[in-house]
């Protein structure tokens, strides 16, 4: 079984259920639903049609909500063709009516009074770099703006200012509608575009509540890294998280193309360190678009996130409109579980968290125990599937088992780094739990009679108290 979980965009390519299926079968544990994209009647659709094949299935996928967050974009009437050396004037729409008169090619951003932000000598970069241009001048409504390449610059466009102070609503209008029927339709995750600060995390954990104050669950937050201020705050944004992606794609935009390597080191550290899951997304088998089989970069690539220990490793238009989505799973789930056989894999010191609790000392003892004798797997139980995520930030070598009485859980360790879980609704009494769970692994023949594993209660309420009960034996 690899341990390194794989998500997958889904998209045309992959909506169907027997694409879904298979999907499965090599290797997806979640799907990821872009909403900057297709109507709620789809997402639902594949919402339900996850949730069904989970059940079908016996396999715990759990579902990741992408809501867009405050991209900017250009607002132009046609295309604009532009020189190094070509002088335009950007302002955004707020100004518009002032700008009407301008001889000069003349460039809105659609978010109002981003442009205030915007000084001279900063950078303007349009369509992931495409077309790049510098701040000459500063007026009162608007820039002068000199292009760095030869380009087009065409019409709703994403635009990256990596320089400037920007004042972004975490939330936009059409943000706060896909989350109200996100959290509505019960997704495991939401995706954060563009987060800067923690108080960015906060403030949609906030608004959700908010929305439905009655509701007693809601689904984990994951900020995506990808501008400029979220490294500078990145030990405050994983604090609040509660998993994290590494979204190379903007943030390769941001920042150097030649940081980006060691960025993701760093944030994948920094996750590991505060026991929050980490992905790593962006063009991880890009050519699998189109071609049967990746380049060898990509192969390299996708060992060197298993490598860095990040819990997942993602799929964006290879699964959602490219030719091959269940070939580029197993392919990711091959490159994973050769990677985790090698040596380069191991961990050669017990990693630390930034943080103590009663909970993280007892999962140390339970890694420590796994470790020091011949034992097949751990065994634990838990309803939060919070000791089940500080077990796996050790990265033991050990598989993990998890029972819980929460399908919630169930789906939500569907990301999380070498944990299996099972769920046992029916079941009260926390003995129950760990039986049903070393008579099912036996029964699906990941474990063998006489094989001994490390068993650990974890608390079924807050007052009970946490047990390590050792080694016990399969029968």
């Amino acid at each position: 079984m690899k341990q390194t979980k794989i998500v997958a965009t889904i998209g045309p390519a992959s909506e169907s259920k027997e694409v879904l299926q298979k999907m499965i079968v090599a290797g997806l544990n979640v799907v990821r639903l872009n909403f900057s994209h297709g109507a709620y009647e789809w997402h639902k659709m594949v919402i339900d049609r996850v949730r069904a094949l989970s059940r079908e299935m016996n396999v715990p996928i759990g579902i990741l909500a992408d809501i867009q967050g405050p991209r900017i974009r250009t607002e132009i009437t046609e295309p604009i063709e532009v020189h190094q050396g070509t002088i335009v004037r950007m302002s955004d729409i707020a100004k518009k009516e002032v700008l009407l008169v301008s001889e000069i090619p003349t460039v809105l951003f659609d978010m109002p009074n981003i442009i205030d932000g915007v000084k001279e000598g900063h950078n303007i970069l349009i369509e992931d770099g495409t077309v790049e241009l510098v701040v000459k001048e500063k007026g009162d409504t608007f820039v002068l703006a000199e292009v760095k390449n030869d380009g087009t610059i065409k019409n709703r466009k994403g635009v990256t200012l990596p320089d400037s102070t920007l004042v972004l609503d975490i939330l936009t209008e059409k943000d706060k509608k896909d989350l109200h029927f996100v959290v509505e339709e019960g997704v495991d995750f939401i995706g954060l575009s563009f987060v800067g600060t923690a108080e960015d995390v906060t403030y949609v954990r906030t608004t959700m509540k908010a929305m439905f104050p009655e509701k007693e669950y809601f689904p984990k937050l994951i900020s995506k890294i990808e501008r400029k201020v979220a490294i500078e705050n990145l030990s405050a944004l994983v604090k609040v998280s509660d998993a994290v992606m590494v979204a190379r794609g903007d943030l390769g935009v941001e920042m150097p193309e030649s940081e980006v390597a060691i960025l993701q080191k760093q944030i994948i550290a920094e996750s590991l360190k505060s026991a929050k899951p980490v992905i790593v997304a962006t063009q991880m088998l890009k050519s699998m678009t189109e071609n049967p089989r990746p380049t060898r970069a990509e192969v390299s690539d996708v060992s060197n996130a298993v490598i860095d220990h990040a819990d997942a490793v993602m799929l964006s238009e290879e699964s959602a409109m490219g030719k091959y989505p269940v070939e580029a799973v197993a392919m990711l789930a091959e490159i994973a579980k050769k990677t985790e056989e090698s040596p380069f894999n191991d961990m050669y010191e017990t990693l630390n968290v930034n943080f103590h609790s009663e909970t993280a000392l007892m999962m140390r003892s339970v890694y420590e125990l796994a470790r020091s004798f011949q034992t097949k797997a751990i065994l634990l139980f838990s309803v939060s599937g919070h000791a089940a995520k500080l077990l796996s930030h050790f990265r033991p070598e050990k598989r993990i088992f998890v029972a819980t009485k929460s399908r919630n859980t169930y789906n939500e360790l569907a990301l999380v780094w070498g944990v299996d879980p099972y769920v046992f609704e029916e079941d009260n009494d926390t003995d129950d739990f760990i039986r049903h769970l070393m008579e099912k692994v036996r029964d699906d023949g990941k474990l063998s009679v006489g094989d001994q594993v490390v068993v650990f209660h974890g608390r079924t309420r807050v007052e009970d108290n946490m047990k390590l009960v050792g080694i016990k034996e399969i029968r």
